[in-house]
């Protein structure tokens, strides 16, 4: 087991966290700046993408955000024609979203970028390690939905 109480390792596993999310975040970046946007725009769209038909309450969860956080973002992917807010029609106070076709292909760009990086990594680790760290990353995903 990696012995967490050293503060070089505690380092080094930070880093290569912080560096290895700036890898898969990189492209996307770059896609979103050239329209003004930004990585919070991709969180939005990314489980827009995820969850056809999504409210903006389950929206929330997801992001783990506020309203007023969420408020921005979400009116500038709308204004700019890239999602559609709509009422739902069991009941009038809940905003449905939906990507237009325009949002829809923007949002497949961001994944085809990410998911090349990861074939070409997931190529070269191999499928034990694959596993284990999507093992990681479940298990730190689950304690992020605990404190929401």
């Amino acid at each position: 087991m990696t012995d967490l109480k050293k503060s070089n390792t505690q380092r080094r596993i930070m880093e290569t966290f912080f560096l290895g999310y700036q890898a898969f975040t990189a492209k996307p970046d770059t896609i979103l700046a050239r329209r003004g946007l930004s990585r919070v725009h991709h969180r939005i769209l990314f489980f827009i993408g995820s969850y056809p038909g999504l409210s903006v309450k389950e929206l929330l969860g997801y992001l783990g955000v506020s309203k007023q956080a969420l408020n921005t973002p979400l009116r500038q992917l709308v204004e700019m024609h890239l999602v559609e807010s709509l009422t739902a029609e069991d009941d009038k106070r809940k905003r449905m979203l939906r990507f237009t076709d325009e949002g829809a292909k923007l949002e497949q760009q961001l994944r085809r970028e990410q998911v090349r990086l990861l074939e070409k990594v997931f190529g070269e680790i191999g499928a034990e390690a694959v596993e284990n760290w999507l093992q990681v990353n479940h298990a730190l995903a689950a304690r992020a939905h605990k404190t929401h």
